[in-house]
């Protein structure tokens, strides 16, 4: 059995493994990205295509090098179509937009991360991992072009995404790595690539749809004016969907899909939750989808994956040069995490429990009736300023359905509160359990006040 000896072993060629490898082959340390597909194939995975935060990528992969998968820069807004309130309502969305072609920015960034001096082998298929007496990661075992293979290293980068075998492989008994994941904290969605012959009227907007289920919804993203991305998902705790199906009957009653084409279709299953309270073990780092790196709102996580990608490398390399992977000495990038988009995803994970304990009807007529920017300060940054006159403008416009308005002006309250818990995330693995015993009486307090089931 051959064994490859690494510094750094990335599982997985999405954003957070590229900008990852990219980042310690930059430092010239010796990194190799192991990818289940072949080459012709890796960079294709199911997206939503939209891109949040499209100004900002880390430098390790230029974004001038990735801007040519960006296919549409004119969307500036979200669209919530609300069939049962006969209506629909414009959402802005602050900072850059941008609806991507994913597989040509999959390329992209596994040519970034070559570029750099990453290593990359395709059609492996990773096994299990090695672990030393210690409990330190110390590697992966695989089968690559079906022959079993080895590969040694000092920091595995776990990028193998939602529900990643990697961890249920590991034993994380004495870490702190979190290990409360479980199906309730995922949605399964699928989407096609759709064709159609003239430009769709709402070619500068995100288009959302919730489904028969309020733990879901459509999308409707233009790729270009006449190439839409449309897909759905739905929470995993809820009952089953008939994915596919659902889609088509929906694609029927649009017009604008009336002799359309079908490109591509994909399915996947998606992280929404809040991210990994701690997403080190010796040895071991967990990035992306692999560790809820996902706004849990939304199911956005380009931007964030990449930056996780980054502080993971770079934590990687500090950790190497000092001879010590052990998880206090990888515990920053556990920090740097939670102060760029760690806490804020938290917050809004409060608003998923939310409306997983309330019918369309309640949401919908919700959303028709809140002014607009102050929903959009809540799905983008996690909190929004609701004062005393907003409040009775709002209730005035939402007679039938008061309940659920107050509910959800004392989840947001209960949501800033979890924002700001997470602006205490310890410095180091001692205080780490008395700050999860205080997160989880806040989340107590979430679903005490929406009646939701508990999530974690």
């Amino acid at each position: 059995m051959p064994t490859h000896e690494y510094d750094v072993v990335v599982a997985g060629a999405g954003t957070a493994g590229c900008y990852a490898a990219a980042t310690v082959a930059n430092e010239g340390l010796d990194v190799v990205v192991v990818e289940r597909k072949d080459e012709e194939e890796a960079g294709h995975i199911a997206c939503g295509d939209a891109l949040k935060g499209a100004s900002a990528f880390p430098e390790p992969i230029p974004k001038s090098r990735i801007e040519p998968a960006f296919t549409n820069t004119a969307v500036d807004h979200g669209r919530f179509e609300l069939p049962t309130q006969n209506t629909a309502v414009d959402i802005p969305v602050p900072g850059e937009l941008a609806v991507i072609d994913r597989l040509e920015y999959g390329k992209r960034i596994i040519e970034g991360a070559e570029h750099a001096g990453a290593e990359f082998h395709y059609e492996t298929v990773i096994n299990d991992v090695r672990q030393d007496e210690t409990g330190r990661i110390t590697g992966l075992e695989a089968k690559r072009n079906g022959r079993e293979v080895t590969y040694e290293s000092e920091v595995v980068v776990d990028a193998a995404g939602a529900l990643s075998l990697l961890q249920d492989k590991a034993d994380f008994g004495d870490a702190t790595f979190d290990t409360n994941v479980r199906y309730s904290q995922f949605c399964s969605a699928y989407r096609e690539i759709i064709h159609v012959d003239e430009p769709v009227e709402y070619d500068d907007a995100l288009v959302f749809k919730p489904t028969e289920r309020a733990a879901g919804y459509l999308w409707y993203f233009p790729r270009t004016p006449t190439e839409i991305n449309v897909g759905l998902g739905f929470q995993m705790n809820e009952e089953p969907m008939q994915l596919v199906e659902s889609l088509r009957e929906d694609i029927r009653t649009r017009p604008e899909f009336e002799n359309a084409t079908v490109e591509d279709k994909l399915g996947a299953a998606l992280p929404t939750r809040r991210p990994y309270d701690s997403a080190v073990a010796p040895g071991y780092i967990a990035v992306g989808d692999a560790a809820g790196h996902v706004n849990p709102t939304t199911g956005g996580g380009i931007a964030g994956a990449a930056y996780a990608g980054k502080y993971a490398a770079d934590q990687a390399i500090e950790a190497i040069g000092r001879d010590d992977v052990s998880e206090s000495a990888l515990w920053e990038y556990n920090e740097r995490v939670m102060d760029h988009f760690g806490g804020r995803y938290a917050a809004l994970d409060v608003y998923n429990i939310f409306v997983t304990a309330y019918d369309v009807d309640d949401l919908t007529a919700l959303l028709a009736s809140i002014p607009m920017e102050k929903l959009s300060e809540a799905l983008y940054s996690g909190s929004a300023d609701l004062g005393l006159w907003l409040k009775i403008k709002t209730l005035l416009k939402s007679a039938g359905h008061w309940g659920t308005i107050y509910d959800l002006y004392r989840t947001k309250r209960l949501a800033d509160d979890v924002l700001d818990h997470y602006e205490s995330y310890p410095s180091n693995p001692d205080g780490f359990e008395t700050w999860q015993q205080d997160r989880d009486a806040l989340l107590d307090r979430v679903y005490e006040t929406t009646g939701a089931e508990p999530k974690y």
